[in-house]
């Protein structure tokens, strides 16, 4: 589903043609086409599109929908998985050792009909858009698997494997979603916000994968040992990996890292976690998990309506520099000429009110000047009215009113 006018339409819509080739080339029963989403809102509404470009497979009543990379790869990958059965048997230990060869993370349910397998198909249902599900019989597994008891549901990954436990372990689903990453990832913007969906704490080394210098090692072995040595400590809650670069970390905590340096988030609620000292070995960071995990770690960050506040005006902001970086006269047409236009108005109104009280003010002194001529009257009438007054007076009055102008002069 597209927009014409959507610029991430464009980019992907000569991948999305190579789709439908190769597709169609494979002998694949997967039929790729495209609509647009403006031109059909009702439909496009019906399957609940939001935002463009979205993808989706459908197959039956269900669609599923595709929210992984926008490579060729990847999008034909995810159609042939959804396309085929939920549930793909391994007939044979030769097929069990070339699947795992083929996938670093496989889920394999053992044993015959029973309420888990029920289960098992009702999760591949839902979750069969992120990994592949296989079923095969107990003779079939390498000759190192132990299973405590049949039917059991078991994951392998990170060259061993994990058998999945209802009472340890929970819901089916949940641990299956918090199963299908390795225990160990080099994290990128996409993979941190699929970890999101696993509800658990992600603890980064964020490093310069160029930099060989003794630091950023370190941090990374750091990680990885903890990962791989302290498993059944925290995979429940910790997922781990590392980072090249901080500008994406960078934008997520709105802040400034130093790399090398060790964050763990909360991609739920957008809290991080930074440790108070520095990490010089793997018991300093088992420590910092711990402290994470009682509650005495001081979270930073979060989605409350400062931090939101702060993150529109860091947005903004970033906006505004990255235009200007990439490129300076674009970025000056785009923020100079609404200034300028704003200038020019706030410049009118001003003036306006200026001459406005010019005016005004000349119009006062003009009525100020008619009104004390109405009042008082003109100079030959105030003369006249004057000399009115005197004839109206006695002859006694006239001189004594001499006499009084004579001694004041």
């Amino acid at each position: 589903f597209y927009a014409p006018w959507c610029g991430h339409c464009k980019k992907l819509e000569p991948v999305w043609n190579e789709v439908g080739i190769e597709m169609r080339n494979m002998g694949s029963p997967v039929k790729v086409g495209k609509m647009d989403a403006t031109s059909f809102s009702s439909i496009a509404s019906e399957f609940g599109v939001r935002g463009y470009p979205t993808i989706k497979l459908l197959k039956g009543d269900l669609a599923y929908n595709y929210r992984g990379p926008r490579t060729k790869d990847d999008i034909i990958e995810f159609a042939n998985r959804v396309a085929g059965p939920l549930i793909r048997p391994l007939p044979s230990q030769h097929m069990f050792e070339h699947v795992q060869k083929r996938h670093r993370v496989l889920f394999v349910y053992v044993g015959g009909e029973s309420p888990l397998k029920e289960k098992y198909i009702e999760v591949a249902s839902e979750l069969i858009v992120y990994t592949y599900f296989f079923s095969a019989s107990e003779d079939v597994l390498p000759e190192y698997v132990t299973l405590p008891e049949l039917p059991a549901v078991m994951v392998f990954k990170d060259g061993t494997y994990f058998v999945y436990d209802e009472y340890e372990d929970g819901d089916l689903s949940s641990w299956i979603n918090r199963e299908r990453f390795q225990g160990y990832l080099h994290v990128d913007g996409f993979t941190l916000y699929e970890l999101g969906d696993t509800g658990k704490l992600v603890a980064i080394a964020v490093i310069d994968d160029k930099n060989s210098s003794v630091e950023h090692t370190r941090l990374k072995s750091i990680i990885q040992e903890v990962a791989r040595d302290y498993r059944d400590h925290f995979h429940r809650d910790f997922q781990f990996g590392h980072m090249d670069g901080n500008d994406y970390i960078n934008s997520l905590l709105m802040d400034d890292l130093t790399i090398p340096t060790i964050v763990v988030l909360n991609t739920s609620n957008q809290q991080y976690f930074l440790p108070d000292r520095h990490i010089e070995s793997t018991e300093d960071m088992v420590q910092f998990i711990n402290n994470i995990l009682d509650g005495t770690a001081e979270a930073q960050g979060g989605d409350g309506l400062l931090q939101r506040i702060k993150r529109i005006v860091y947005d903004a902001k970033s906006t505004i520099v990255s235009v200007f970086k990439s490129s300076p006269l674009l970025g000056c047409f785009l923020f100079g000429l609404p200034l300028g236009v704003i200038s020019i108005m706030c410049y009118g109104i001003c003036t306006a009110d200026t001459e406005g009280e010019v005016f005004e003010h000349e119009g006062a002194k003009k009525e100020s000047g008619d009104r004390e001529l109405t009042d008082e009257g003109s100079e030959e009438e105030q003369e006249e009215e004057k000399n009115g007054k005197y004839t109206e007076l006695s002859d006694g009055e006239l001189k004594q009113k001499d006499i009084m102008e004579k001694k004041k002069d």
